[in-house]
């Protein structure tokens, strides 16, 4: 067992495919399969308690330049079948990076992974911050008197991503909105 969870915290382990390029949604499946692949056989050779663990990884994606823009079903298709060709079942839960998504892009994709008609053995959640943040940040622009606002723009946000993580968020349409904008940054240090 890892020293964390003998101090009863969990370990995340976080292997992200960065959206920086013009990959193809397929060149990121297989890089993510051979990433994860590759991280879990790590945790297997160092007797991880996978049970105890949880997975953070990006979501399929086609890279930020790439001209093919790909619908939410077919990130959900790739993202889900990438899990399954490499995570165990023995892992609980699996929370999504953004990745520079929209805050509505990575909603939408989480929905679409959560209706994906394959089977998933893990729970399908979200762990964004920039998807979460950017119009409560928008709203609240530095100014005390808009607390409010920015409080109510992410509480939005995270009801949305909830409604996501069981496949019922329907999107407003807000395209003029905050929430539509892209949050990419290329070679963005996390």
């Amino acid at each position: 067992h890892p020293l964390s969870l003998q101090h009863g915290i969990v370990p995340i382990v976080e292997p992200e495919i960065l959206p920086d390029g013009d990959h193809d949604l397929k060149r990121c499946q297989y890089v993510t399969e051979k990433v994860l692949a590759a991280m879990y056989k790590a945790l297997s050779d160092h007797h991880v308690y996978l049970e105890g663990t949880l997975l953070k990884p990006n979501m399929v994606t086609a890279g930020h330049s790439c001209s093919q823009k790909n619908t939410p079903q077919e990130v959900a298709m790739a993202t889900v079948t990438a899990l399954r060709r490499t995570v165990p079942p023995a892992v609980p839960g699996v929370t999504f990076l953004s990745g520079g998504q929209s805050e509505e892009e990575a909603s939408l994709n989480l929905n679409a992974i959560n209706q994906c008609p394959l089977n998933k053995p893990w729970a399908l959640t979200f762990s964004y911050g920039r998807a979460l943040q950017a119009s409560a940040l928008k709203a609240w622009g530095g100014k005390k008197e808009n607390g409010k606002a920015c409080q109510e723009e992410f509480v939005k946000r995270a009801l949305n991503n909830s409604l996501a993580c069981v496949g019922k968020y329907v999107s407003a349409g807000d395209k003029g909105s905050a929430a539509g904008e892209s949050l990419f940054v290329a070679n963005h240090a996390y």
